[in-house]
């Protein structure tokens, strides 16, 4: 009998090593916290995101390397804050490629002198003001020129969206993967999804106790 559980514990414990690798190098799970990506994303949405040819990173440190694929215009992407990458990774949408000339004027985004449609986004595009720069960053001034190996990125709810119109583009280096799918989507206090384990663990509970609060219809959505 002891020799069976002992068996076991080896077993689940190589079968949780191997779940955690995986998660570290090939694919990791996010919760929105915000706003900002609204209405394509929701607070409260779980995704998966992939880091398949973009990034690898080394589990249990801060350790990554960027990879071949390069993202696209208007791809959702997961990233690591320029202005503090110890603070949650962030997750907007690329709008500028690198070496493009970026323009916002008329509530719209202008890349190279032509209108980029958008029809995804949640009220007009406006300039950041430039006292809402991040100390040690240079106000972004339109047009502006994105920089080599860089892309300049926004939310979705382009009024209630810290992005690149405040610090500027993502290095490529920064750049960890791209969402592939929702997995879990839950109403619950803005708390519970920025950082708070006793709100998390209270909104996972009133959704088991009332499960209308999980938004039922966006599981296994692929963001677009």
């Amino acid at each position: 009998m002891r020799e069976r559980v002992r068996s076991e514990i080896i077993a689940w414990f190589w079968v949780g090593l191997v779940f955690l690798l995986i998660n570290g190098t090939l694919g990791q799970a996010r919760v929105i916290p915000s706003g900002s990506m609204e209405n394509t994303l929701l607070v409260g949405d779980h995704l998966i995101m992939s880091r398949v040819g973009y990034d690898a990173g080394i589990p249990f440190t801060n350790i990554h390397v960027p990879l071949w694929r390069q993202p696209h215009r208007q791809q959702i992407v997961i990233f690591k804050p320029p202005y503090d990458p110890t603070q949650t990774d962030l997750i907007k949408r690329v709008i500028g490629l690198p070496g493009e000339l970026i323009d916002i004027h008329d509530g719209a985004v202008w890349i190279n002198g032509s209108r980029l449609r958008e029809s995804y986004t949640t009220g007009p595009t406006e300039a950041a003001p430039t006292w809402e720069t991040p100390r040690g960053f240079a106000p972004i001034r339109f047009p502006y020129r994105v920089p080599f190996d860089s892309y300049f990125v926004m939310g979705d709810n382009r009024g209630n969206s810290y992005d690149s119109r405040f610090w500027g583009s993502v290095p490529r280096a920064d750049i960890l993967g791209t969402p592939v799918a929702i997995y879990m989507s839950v109403e619950g206090s803005p708390d519970a999804w920025n950082g708070s384990i006793a709100s998390r663990l209270m909104a996972y509970a009133e959704a088991l106790i009332h499960p209308s609060r999980v938004r039922w219809n966006r599981l296994f959505e692929a963001p677009r």
